[in-house]
């Protein structure tokens, strides 16, 4: 039988937070992993990126959860990301993968500090109502 995926990315979230020798899963914790991926970016293959991106996704995945009261879901296309508030949706994968590719232009940590500003917008109105 299979495990949990959500089980698999909470593991994998707490090994990388193990691994950076952070304390939790808070703002502190994302600048050291916008450190950690400019000092991985380098040493990385084509062969080895993807394994990191889902590692260090789950780790600012979980860190979204922690500090803004997300959950772990998945969109109508079936990415797996973090939901918050019930109208926002969030791909961290795709956060560390953007800083990985093109470096501190795409910063975890920006994107990170820049989650109340998003939170403080109105919910959106859905377009079928």
């Amino acid at each position: 039988m299979s495990e949990n995926p959500l089980a698999q990315l909470q593991q994998a979230a707490e090994a990388v937070r193990q691994q950076l020798e952070v304390n939790a899963f808070d703002e502190a914790a994302v600048q050291r992993l916008e450190a950690f991926i400019e000092e991985q970016r380098p040493l990385l293959t084509p062969q080895t990126t993807q394994g990191v991106v889902v590692a260090l996704g789950a780790f600012l995945g979980q860190c979204l959860v922690e500090g803004f009261q997300g959950e772990w879901a998945s969109a109508p296309d079936g990415t797996t990301g973090i939901g918050v508030r019930g109208d926002l949706f969030f791909n961290p994968f795709f956060r560390v993968a953007m800083q990985l590719e093109k470096g501190l232009s795409e910063s975890v940590t920006a994107f990170y500090a820049s989650m109340p500003a998003r939170l403080a917008e109105p919910p959106k109105k859905r377009s079928w109502i």
